[in-house]
């Protein structure tokens, strides 16, 4: 019986370590994010259109954006998307006008000035990728062959 109480003491140490550790992993990932914080504006728009994120630390276990495309003063789209916590992992949850569902996509690399995010079931994208350098941001949108490019600039 003694033997059986030790185990089952030593497992539940095990597993809330396990847990608390997986969290404070994840934490420190969205930590190594918050350079993303601010306004970026779009520099390679189509003629006509302009565009900008803006990305906000909303609470300790997520950091909030939003995108807007512009055509003149008019918005044309807008997508809201965020960095959350989902157990042991961190998700860019991306949230388009419109549609019902947001999709999911993992964090898979972090570096400290940039990250990949991949979802293989979503039809486009199927990975989002951000690269800072200095004042700059590339964001590429890819999948099934197709890619697309969004370069920002730090704003004000």
């Amino acid at each position: 019986m003694m033997n059986k109480l030790k185990t089952l003491l030593i497992l539940s140490a095990f597993l809330f370590i396990n847990t608390v550790y997986g969290q404070n992993s994840s934490t420190e990932k969205l930590k190594k994010l918050e350079w993303l914080t601010g306004k970026w504006v779009r520099t390679n728009a189509k003629a006509g259109e302009s565009g900008y994120e803006k990305w906000e630390k909303s609470s300790g276990s997520k950091l909030s954006g939003k995108g807007v495309t512009l055509k003149g003063k008019e918005v044309v789209f807008v997508e809201d998307m965020d960095f959350e916590l989902k157990g042991k992992d961190l998700y860019y949850v991306v949230r388009v006008t419109g549609e019902k569902q947001p999709t999911y996509f993992k964090l898979t690399a972090l570096s400290t000035d940039g990250f990949v995010c991949e979802n293989p079931q979503n039809e486009f994208p199927k990975k989002i990728s951000y690269k800072r350098k200095g004042n700059n941001l590339k964001a590429v949108i890819s999948g099934g062959g197709q890619s697309v490019d969004y370069n920002f600039i730090k704003g004000k």
